[in-house]
């Protein structure tokens, strides 16, 4: 008796897959299994092997309890080559009080080593007594200004290296006098 030709390809398809199916159920298992074995050589060897480094000093960084001073001042430098320094100091007042008054960026760039005798800063408040919109300070360096803006209308924190004005200062029109 013979087969119609449909059955026969079924049969066969049949017998393809089912022939193929214990190898291909032992390769993927073999796979799994290989997995599985690796996962578990370096999972658990892992919290020992820290332990030990680390009682031996090894040369993979430690997480430090200070973080990376940052910038420094350059006093033989340009003001260009300080405005990196100028802008961190400036920041980090930013980052602690978002609404910080001239007064506090004056004093931070003093903190950080610059001159108050060089410095500038505009008022915090207009004559109408209303918050300025924007507060300028500077500090005359190595023939050059350092100046920064911030406050509501500049969007944010900005800085320039300039050249210092005809009249030897920083910043145009009314500043405060920096006597604290």
């Amino acid at each position: 008796m013979a087969e119609p030709a449909e059955q026969k390809m079924m049969s066969g398809s049949v017998r393809r897959h089912a022939g193929r199916s214990p190898y291909s159920l032992g390769v993927v298992g073999a796979v799994l299994l290989l997995g599985v074995s690796l996962t578990a050589c370096t999972a658990s060897p892992a919290e020992p092997a820290t332990s030990a480094s680390a009682s031996s000093g090894s040369a993979t960084p430690e997480p430090s309890a200070t973080p990376d001073a940052g910038p420094t001042l350059l006093p033989t430098g340009t003001a260009a080559d300080n405005l990196v320094y100028f802008n961190f100091l400036a920041a980090a007042v930013t980052k602690a009080n978002p609404a910080a008054d001239g007064r506090a960026y004056i004093d931070a760039l003093v903190a950080g080593g610059f001159d108050r005798t060089a410095m500038e800063v505009t008022f915090d408040r207009t004559q109408t007594d209303l918050a300025a919109d924007a507060v300028q300070f500077s500090v005359r360096f190595t023939g050059e200004c350092l100046i920064g803006q911030i406050g509501p209308a500049s969007d944010g924190f900005h800085s320039v290296v300039a050249p210092i004005l005809s009249t030897g200062l920083c910043l145009v029109g009314s500043t405060r006098q920096i006597d604290w």
